[in-house]
């Protein structure tokens, strides 16, 4: 196989069940609490924000959950994706570390959202529900909930992070195309968004605002529920054929990684990627050393609190234990959109406080440096967000060039940047600038945790 570019699987390849990572961790996460009593949340608790079935899978004791033929019908328009050898980049940065990428921009919406939009349209749809309401940061999320409510017939409501919203227009634009609704978040159109523009009118927004305005939404309507694209279990879950995938390409390969890399914002590329090969690894089968990569403008796991928190800004959602900035934390409107996020994903950061993965965090000017690298030498322009990790994709890869270590790095290329271009003429002009969190800032932030 001397000078293979791509390892590709067959439709008949693709994974029937999704993995859960819980049953084989040394601990069992802690479980979300109701903010009034502090008891673990029930089923009945979150009734009126998600279906039964994606109820049972967030809280499951099983290892493996069965993907609905319908479900696997639908991933099939994508599904496989491929997993490629950089060998364009190592040779530009002469190492000789061996790098690889899953490359998630081969679905309908350019990015790996769909795998876990598709199954929650599904559920819903299934359960009568005939309207979604979401959140979205850089737009990759609610294209994709859009074309999954598409695929399954239900009304989509998008409440889009200001900032993006204004950054990235083609992106309502898509969103439309699919037959969803969109607004700017904070809007006039809900309480929590009204809130916030009565204090802060130019307001740019966050992810924890547009989650406030669409679980409030969702939750005064019978008929709808809310869908969430990253940070809880049933949504890691979904995304877990990412690195079931990915196992059996390197096996054509033959090949295994010493070091995995992800980009982290709420935590479901990563996850989606990491906790089969961590399964791998608690197994004692490879012993790969796992890397999360955040944002220094938004550095939940490097610079957060392990603490109970909501997930929200208004504080509609129950308490998660994870590693926050604050639910009150609104960050620089940095153009990786989709990692600003006051939270890590609950389930990681669990793993994260058990010592099974590593975090760092990179400003933006590098991280973009490190995305036209990758598209001069292997034709892909990265979404912003996994820019995060390519750049540490090259730190490694220089490092491995000054030892001779011969490591085989992979990382989730977890979609495409054809619709993030503006965020590419800001470094290539010389307008981008990093924004590093201040610890006044942060302090303040961390105040608010309940």
């Amino acid at each position: 196989m001397a000078g293979r570019t791509k390892y590709l699987l067959d439709e008949d390849d693709l994974p029937t069940q999704w993995y859960n990572v819980v049953p084989d961790l040394p601990e069992p996460p802690p479980p979300p609490l109701h903010p009034g009593t502090r008891e673990p949340v029930g089923p009945d608790d979150l009734a009126p924000l998600f279906p039964q079935a994606l109820i049972a899978q967030e809280v499951t004791a099983d290892r493996y959950v069965d993907i609905p033929g319908e479900v696997l019908d639908v991933y099939r328009l994508w599904r496989p994706s491929p997993l490629y050898r950089a060998r364009r980049l190592e040779k530009l940065l002469d190492t000789p570390a061996r790098i690889y990428y899953k490359y998630e921009g081969v679905s309908p919406v350019g990015s790996h959202k769909p795998n876990t939009a598709v199954p929650q349209a599904y559920y819903n749809a299934a359960e009568g529900v005939t309207r979604l309401t979401t959140e979205t940061g850089a737009g990759q999320w609610g294209s994709a909930l859009a074309f999954a409510c598409a695929t399954y017939g239900l009304d989509c409501e998008v409440w889009q992070v200001r900032a993006s919203y204004d950054q990235k227009p083609y992106r309502k634009i898509m969103m439309e195309t699919f037959g969803a609704t969109v607004h700017p978040s904070p809007s006039d159109l809900t309480q929590a968004g009204r809130k916030v523009l009565a204090d802060h009118p130019d307001s740019t927004g966050s992810l924890g605002i547009a989650i406030s305005e669409a679980v409030e939404q969702a939750a005064g309507d019978p008929n709808a529920r809310y869908a969430l694209g990253s940070v809880l279990n049933h949504v890691l879950l979904h995304q877990t054929v990412i690195g079931e995938e990915a196992i059996k390409q390197f096996e054509l390969a033959e090949d295994t990684p010493d070091v995995i890399v992800g980009c982290t914002g709420g935590g479901s590329n990563f996850g989606g990627l990491v906790f089969p090969f961590l399964r791998e690894k608690l197994a004692g089968r490879i012993s790969p050393e796992i890397r999360a990569v955040e944002p220094s403008a938004c550095p939940s796991l490097t610079r957060g609190r392990y603490a109970y928190d909501f997930g929200d800004t208004a504080g509609l959602t129950p308490l998660l234990k994870m590693h926050t900035l604050g639910h009150e934390f609104i960050p620089d409107p940095i153009h990786a959109g989709g990692l600003r996020y006051h939270g890590m994903s609950p389930l990681l950061s669990h793993i994260y406080e058990l010592g099974l993965l590593e975090a760092i965090a990179v400003p933006q000017q590098e991280c973009f440096s490190a995305g036209v690298r990758f598209a001069r030498t292997e034709g892909i322009i990265p979404a912003p967000e996994p820019t995060h990790a390519l750049a540490a994709c090259v730190r490694e890869a220089l490092r491995c060039k000054e030892t001779g270590e011969q490591k085989v790095i992979l990382t989730a290329l977890c979609g495409h940047a054809h619709l993030d271009l503006p965020a590419y003429n800001a470094y290539l002009t010389g307008q981008m600038v990093d924004n590093d969190l201040a610890q006044d800032t942060l302090e303040t932030s961390l105040a608010g945790i309940p």
